[in-house]
């Protein structure tokens, strides 16, 4: 399934878009994970807030926070400060259909357009461990707990293009043109034989 994909920072929101927002929030991470917790926080402000729309509807959401505000830290690959992704959702009735995938490449591509090639960490509820990893997250270090429920901490690592070095392939040329000129002379005394 396709959805529409916009992203904007907390000024962007109108009263509209917010309402529903929190109402996602407060429905899955609250209600249906039974976790009372404070969802509303002070890094709010500073976000930049990707919204999955069908129809004009929210049917997903996350938030990617800067690296200035995010307190997150990689123990793995420690580069400074790095963009983080979090309050990933998606509604119930449309799990399954590809939207959370979705979403997150959309994320990852914003934050690497936006802040280069940095590393970007999540704290994943553990049960998504394995879709976070088919996205190219790797888990560091302990699972914990967060507001009673198990988490880990994950990486996108930055993945460096290595430059394959050509090696000398003037043998291999020589190799080829001695090849390609045997072909040749065993076509024309194949076509000389047919002519005879």
């Amino acid at each position: 399934m396709t959805c529409e994909i916009s992203i904007k920072t907390f000024d962007e929101l109108t009263s509209v878009d917010l309402y529903h927002i929190l109402k996602a929030r407060s429905q899955v991470f609250v209600v249906e994970q039974n976790c009372p917790y404070q969802d509303m926080d002070e890094v709010d402000f500073d976000c930049l807030h990707l919204v999955a729309h069908q129809n004009e509807q929210l049917i997903g959401y996350c938030r990617i926070i800067p690296p200035v505000f995010n307190t997150k830290k990689s123990v793995v690959t420690p580069s400074g400060p790095i963009p983080s992704i979090g309050r990933v959702l998606v509604l119930a009735a449309h799990r399954g259909d590809g939207v959370a995938r979705q979403m997150m490449l959309e994320a990852i591509k914003y934050c690497r357009k936006k802040y280069g090639k940095k590393p970007i960490i999540i704290s994943a509820q553990t049960y998504l461990l394995h879709f976070y990893q088919s996205l190219g997250f790797i888990a560091e270090g302990e699972h914990y707990l967060e507001d009673g429920i198990e988490h880990v901490i994950m990486v996108l690592p930055i993945i460096k293009k290595v430059k394959v070095k050509k090696e000398s392939s003037g043998a291999t040329n020589s190799i080829l043109s001695f090849l390609l000129l045997m072909l040749a002379l065993l076509f024309i005394i194949g076509l000389l034989y047919l002519m005879v």
